[in-house]
């Protein structure tokens, strides 16, 4: 079994799938999920068509996507894939959340979308998705904490 500096000996690891067509985002969400000692990231992918291709031999806990990619956007790659593979849990990050793409989201079955504003706090959307929650965010209010 792998084993991560911090993690519980016996503790799976959560298998983090990160989508994004931006490799600098990709790296601060890998760095971002990483600094949890039970989180790893399983593999990356930089376009829809390319998302497709890999989930089938990554086979994530959770899939972290961008919406708006080359290739596919990340709701025609959620619908294919949660259409293959029914329990597939998906998170989707936009630049331009709205309430259209959060209804259509979740009419899909994705279980949380957020705004990329907002990507800083990732873990809370993937800990609600953990304890079978949903996570559905516009931008925070200003000065909300």
């Amino acid at each position: 079994m792998k084993h991560r500096p911090g993690q519980l000996v016996g503790a799976p690891l959560l298998r983090i799938f990160l989508v994004d067509d931006y490799k600098p985002v990709r790296q601060v969400l890998r760095r971002m999920l990483e600094s949890r000692p039970s989180w790893e990231v399983c593999g990356e992918a930089e376009n829809g068509k390319e998302a497709l291709e890999k989930f089938s031999t990554v086979i994530p806990d959770i899939t972290v996507m961008d919406f708006q990619m080359p290739e596919m956007n990340g709701l025609e790659v959620a619908r294919k894939i949660i259409g293959a593979y029914p329990g597939a849990s998906i998170l989707i990050l936009s630049l331009h959340m709205s309430p259209q793409l959060m209804t259509e989201a979740a009419k899909i079955g994705v279980k949380g979308a957020c705004p990329k504003s907002e990507m800083w706090c990732l873990a809370d959307p993937v800990e609600a998705v953990l304890q079978g929650e949903t996570y559905f965010r516009m931008h925070r209010a200003a000065g909300a904490s």
